[in-house]
């Protein structure tokens, strides 16, 4: 594989597992340093610092609990140190489910607090420097749910429109930063509509109805993805990657959908 990101250091939230496991794997076999943060036991956290440092490129843990600024301010610190952050990619998230007047008040402030106050903390302690040296890459992994809503999903998706909007808004104030040649900075979301992982595999088999998995599958999606296919963790990972391409230097304030025409109906 090109590895065009040697010599650069990324961020990636949420990464000991799913999505961000994957883009972090990704970004370290284009040749970056990698920092991982998420929970996990310590077996958990081993696995995916291998599975990324088996691609070449070094990786380490940094923990922080990402609904504090004060934790994310010293998370920060600790990963510069380690290397300036060229890349940040903020994948952490949570949601519940739950009819608008059902929703726990705790929820809404976590959910929030996670999916959108963090990456604004992020963005804000990250960008001034990649704007000095005139390359950075933000890439925030919104959803679907970022570009049209579902029901009892308030704070989910109320988290996620946040965060196409902030993206907006930064991708702005930066655009002019570097140059074609230094590649610029940008400021991108990635919105996914249905992702295959662990986690909805009871769904897939609570669909099936005596056929096969692929017919689960195409029966789960059949409402609202008209592709009836799923996208893989690899595949949000590969458009992360090719963000982060100098050649994507224009490619700034979109939101991206993978969602197999979800939100085009």
């Amino acid at each position: 594989m090109d590895r065009f990101l040697q010599g650069r250091t990324a961020l990636v939230t949420g990464s000991t597992s799913g999505i961000g496991l994957a883009i972090a794997q990704a970004l370290a076999a284009a040749g970056a340093r990698v920092a991982v943060n998420g929970l996990g036991t310590p077996e958990q956290i081993a696995s995916a610092l291998a599975s990324v440092a088996a691609t070449g490129s070094e990786a380490r843990h940094f923990a922080a609990d990402l609904r504090r600024a004060d934790e994310i301010g010293t998370l920060l610190d600790a990963v510069q140190a380690w290397g300036a952050i060229d890349v940040l990619v903020n994948c952490a998230g949570i949601q519940h489910a739950a009819p608008l007047a059902e929703q726990p008040a705790q929820k809404w402030d976590d959910i929030i607090a996670l999916n959108l106050s963090a990456a604004f903390h992020t963005m804000q302690q990250t960008l001034p420097g990649m704007a000095e040296r005139g390359y950075g890459r933000v890439v925030n992994i919104a959803s679907v749910h970022g570009l049209v809503a579902s029901k009892n999903k308030a704070p989910y998706v109320a988290s996620k429109f946040g965060i196409v909007g902030l993206s907006k808004v930064a991708a702005l104030e930066y655009a002019s930063a570097g140059s074609r040649d230094s590649g610029g900075v940008t400021v991108n979301c990635v919105c996914p509509g249905w992702v295959e992982t662990p986690l909805i595999e009871p769904q897939i088999q609570a669909h099936r109805n005596g056929g096969s998995r692929e017919d689960g599958v195409r029966a789960l999606l059949e409402e609202k993805q008209p592709s009836l296919r799923m996208s893989l963790p690899e595949d949000i990972a590969s458009m992360v990657v090719w963000l982060c391409r100098r050649e994507a230097h224009n490619v700034t304030a979109a939101a991206l959908p993978m969602d197999g025409g979800w939100t085009a109906q």
